[in-house]
């Protein structure tokens, strides 16, 4: 009896063995991912890997608060400002649904901020109160070749009467003298006065030149045989009389080819402290991808962008005066791509990388230099032997910012080029003649690498495509962190969440870094399917803070004057060694031209409880504003910032 129940049950465990080995056989990819899967997430949560490579943390965002976040900037409240505008999505756009959002990163709470235009691919900046002044955004989205049903472009309108101004509301028509095709606007017009030109030494009247303004129009009805060719002059529907003379417009090929994004000329300042947008004077030019940098008074330098009828806006600088909160053409011109790159440097100069996110003539402002704003003069520089690969490349002044060192991140090829670059590239403008040399290669070729320096001296860097804006499929899911001083890189925890196109990362005052965005265009590599907005937050702890201990700062000043000294109480003085002051992100489109890491001195105090630093004096290289004052101890452990002003 025994033995037949022994092959009874030997029978069965035969049976099993072979349904288990069927089934591993079958499923045998899937067992294999989740056990990889389940000792990577053992791996990577260990104490010890963590205290090497850091660790990541996907930010869990309430769903009323989940919007296509575009731009990111840190406040001086130590809060995050999200600002997503229509977020890249037309029905929004269309809509007027405008959304941006404040973050705690303290308490991990969200707050929806009304949003007054489309700050979409717009401009920002921090100004010396701490307050953020937004320039330029959408006025209208592009329509790519084959969704263009009619004809359209440029009508440049004039008027030689030099009595009078004329205003066109949207909608008037322009109708061919020869084709006797009608164009409609569709913006208003306000054309000056002409002016009267007289002769200087006698004072008799020469002529009279006619003032102009742009306006973009399109074709009355759908089709290419609305299409135009050649210059056609145009007059006013509706005009009589001398007006119909002295009124016309002028506009070359009005076509079905695609049409670009258009920007605006308004201007909002964001404050911190009521968390609300307040409308300025606008621009003389509108700017649809804009950089905005800092002059050495506090004034604001707006550069490049497109204009109202899609256009880089030809190299005419304006300046923001935040006392008045008016602009001022700058009388300087020098074109730009759209959302360069260019920093101020400690002699006041201006350097222009060769990063950029897109928008121009191939041929025209790429070639990185030394730009003198006081003298409109442009030195080039030398020693990039993939210049053509500097597009949605990252930029950041290496730290400390008194170096005067450089790293340009990736980049790839103009437009929808499918060429990335591996490289990085570092320059020194405190040599005599400053070149770039090649630094530490990235495994994949990168384009929109996201850059954020940290207070030990080192610059994380993540996220990024192989492709232009994704596919979601080539993404990076990589993170590095290079060292200033040595020169060396090396791989740290991966990023759970691809980021790409539209996307940025934003150091914290306690010392971790926040990555935002993604707008990957396809989501497949076969480009088959349409990709999805990455709406996640992710927070990267370094591995700085899985040490046992950091120091800290009490007491103090919150205002520290240009060349002065300032104590602050610390129990920890005898280890620290460094402190920085670091100015807050304001990033968009791989482009943060405020981000610098500038070194103090540091020096114990008598009684060995506090530590006395110094700020340095030039105003060059410490623009006015509100900054995060770090100190690090021998192991170089950061403490949690400090805010302080810098008037």
């Amino acid at each position: 009896m025994s033995d037949r129940v022994a092959r009874r049950r030997a029978r069965r465990l035969a049976v099993a063995g072979v349904v288990v080995l069927a089934l591993a056989g079958t499923n045998g990819p899937w067992l294999y991912r989740f056990g990889s899967e389940k000792y990577h997430q053992y791996e990577i949560n260990r104490s010890e890997y963590k205290a090497a490579n850091g660790h990541w943390d996907v930010v869990d965002v309430p769903e009323e608060f989940r919007q296509n976040t575009i731009h990111g900037a840190l406040l001086n409240t130590g809060k995050v400002l999200l600002v997503a505008g229509s977020g890249n999505n037309l029905d929004n756009f269309d809509a007027k649904r405008f959304t941006s959002v404040v973050w705690d990163p303290v308490k991990n709470t969200f707050k929806k901020i009304h949003t007054p235009n489309d700050l979409f691919c717009t401009g920002h900046i921090h100004l010396a109160d701490g307050r953020l002044l937004f320039a330029g955004g959408t006025k209208r989205y592009e329509k790519l070749k084959g969704d263009v049903t009619k004809a359209g472009g440029l009508m440049i309108v004039h008027n030689e009467d030099p009595d009078k101004a004329v205003d066109l509301p949207a909608g008037t028509a322009f109708v061919g003298r020869d084709n006797h095709k009608t164009f409609i606007a569709k913006d208003a017009a306000h054309v000056p006065p002409a002016k009267k030109v007289f002769d200087k030494g006698t004072g008799r009247f020469l002529r009279t030149e006619a003032s102009v303004d742009r306006v973009y129009v399109e074709a009355a009805r759908r089709g290419k045989r609305y299409e135009t060719g050649t210059q056609e002059n145009y007059r006013v529907k509706g005009l009589t009389g001398t007006d119909a003379r002295n009124v016309y417009g002028i506009a070359n090929k009005l076509g079905l080819d695609k049409k670009d994004f258009q920007g605006i000329r308004d201007a909002y300042e964001f404050d911190p402290a009521t968390e609300r947008f307040t409308k300025v004077r606008s621009m003389h030019e509108a700017r649809w991808y804009p950089t905005l940098t800092r002059l050495p008074d506090g004034r604001v330098l707006a550069l490049s962008g497109l204009d109202d009828i899609g256009q880089v806006v030809p190299g005419k600088s304006e300046i923001y005066d935040p006392a008045t909160r008016t602009w001022t053409y700058s009388g300087r011109v020098r074109q730009f791509p759209t959302y360069p790159a260019v920093f101020q440097l400690p002699d006041g100069s201006f350097f222009y990388s060769g990063s950029n996110a897109g928008y121009g003539p191939d041929d025209v402002g790429r070639t990185p230099g030394i730009w003198h704003l006081d003298t409109n003069t442009f030195t080039e520089l030398p020693g990039l032997d993939d210049a053509d690969l500097m597009e949605t490349s990252g930029t950041v002044m290496l730290p400390p910012a008194q170096d005067e060192r450089f790293m340009v991140v990736g980049g790839g090829g103009v437009g929808e080029s499918t060429k990335a670059s591996r490289k990085t590239r570092v320059i020194d403008l405190s040599q005599a003649r400053p070149s770039f040399v090649d630094g530490p290669e990235l495994d994949k070729g990168t384009r929109y690498p996201e850059l954020s320096i940290l207070p030990d001296d080192t610059v994380l860097i993540t996220g990024g495509s192989q492709d232009y804006r994704g596919p979601a499929a080539e993404n990076i899911l990589q993170a590095r962190i290079y060292d200033a001083r040595s020169g060396r890189m090396r791989r740290v925890a991966d990023p759970e969440v691809g980021r790409n196109y539209h996307s940025g990362s934003i150091l914290l005052p306690d010392g971790r870094v926040i990555t935002f965005g993604g707008d990957s265009l396809f989501a497949d590599r076969a480009k088959t399917r349409p990709g999805t907005f990455e709406q996640r937050l992710e927070i990267y702890t370094p591995p700085y803070l899985y040490r046992d201990a950091r120091p800290s700062l009490t007491g103090g000043p919150t205002t520290v004057r240009l060349g002065s000294t300032a104590t602050f109480s610390t129990p920890h003085a005898s280890v620290i060694r460094t402190a920085r002051l670091i100015h807050p992100s304001s990033t968009t489109h791989v482009t943060d031209v405020e981000q610098r890491s500038i070194a103090l001195g540091v020096k114990r105090t008598a009684d060995g409880k506090g530590i006395r630093v110094t700020v340095p004096k030039n105003r060059d290289l410490v623009p006015a504003g509100w900054y995060m004052l770090f100190v690090t101890d021998d192991q170089g452990t950061p403490s949690v910032a400090r805010w302080v002003r810098v008037p």
